[in-house]
């Protein structure tokens, strides 16, 4: 039986109540205040709905991480870091990175980043909480991602591309300064073939609440808003 959250709770069911079809749907409804949105990500759980549907609380079994030390880097991917095409920032440009997030793709119908969506993550920006990796080439903005940065833990929602391997210098450039940082995961929620390709991988639910318990209250870590660099380091 799904849980319906009320406005009023910020609790949600445990991880183990959600569903294995469709895997990992945990609740539904409630709204995307930054406080319910901060107890869902301690829980172990994010929204995603598409226009016209309810809001949605997921969280997946097995679920996709990538721990810094297993990023891989091609010898391609290397080399177009060393050529410097790409200059990398954080927090300059997060509206920018986020609806470009959010724009219409050739692969998918719609998008789950809604301009409520938008707002929240906005919301938690401004807040200290919700960073952007920026990525650009003379001047125009080409690459990017964006997330959450809670403790020693990094939980990814969603990246952009309009110029070659342009999104993975970025999220190249992202993971090794999360370990410089001493940061411990990367939450990339559900698996695809271009983050498996850099290293990302399963683990259970109940492993990926163990990370969740051990360094979420960890003081974090990093100058965020300082860092920009050309892409070869």
């Amino acid at each position: 039986m799904l849980t319906w959250l009320q406005r009023e709770s910020l609790t949600f069911p445990p991880l183990d109540k959600a569903l294995r079809e469709p895997n990992g749907l945990l609740a539904a409804g409630g709204d995307l205040r930054a406080e319910r949105l901060i107890a869902a990500y301690r829980h172990g759980c994010f929204p995603w709905y598409q226009e016209g549907q309810p809001l949605l609380w997921w969280s997946p079994d097995p679920r996709t991480v990538l721990f810094p030390d297993e990023l891989h880097v091609s010898r391609s991917l290397r080399k177009v870091i060393r050529q410097g095409r790409y200059r990398v920032s954080m927090d300059q440009a997060f509206q920018s990175v986020i609806q470009a997030c959010a724009a219409p793709r050739d692969y998918a119908d719609g998008t789950w980043i809604t301009t409520p969506m938008q707002h929240a993550y906005i919301d938690m920006h401004q807040r200290g909480l919700a960073h952007s990796v920026e990525v650009w080439q003379d001047e125009q903005l080409v690459g990017g991602l964006y997330g959450l940065a809670m403790g020693k833990l990094f939980f990814g929602e969603s990246m952009f591309s309009r110029a070659d391997n342009a999104s993975k210098v970025g999220f190249v450039t992202l993971v090794e300064r999360l370990k410089a940082w001493g940061f411990e995961l990367i939450d990339c929620q559900m698996p695809t073939q271009h983050l498996h390709s850099l290293g990302a991988r399963a683990i259970t639910r109940a492993e990926f609440a163990g990370y969740l318990q051990r360094f979420l209250d960890h003081p974090p870590g990093g100058e965020w808003p300082s860092l920009s660099v050309r892409a070869d380091g």
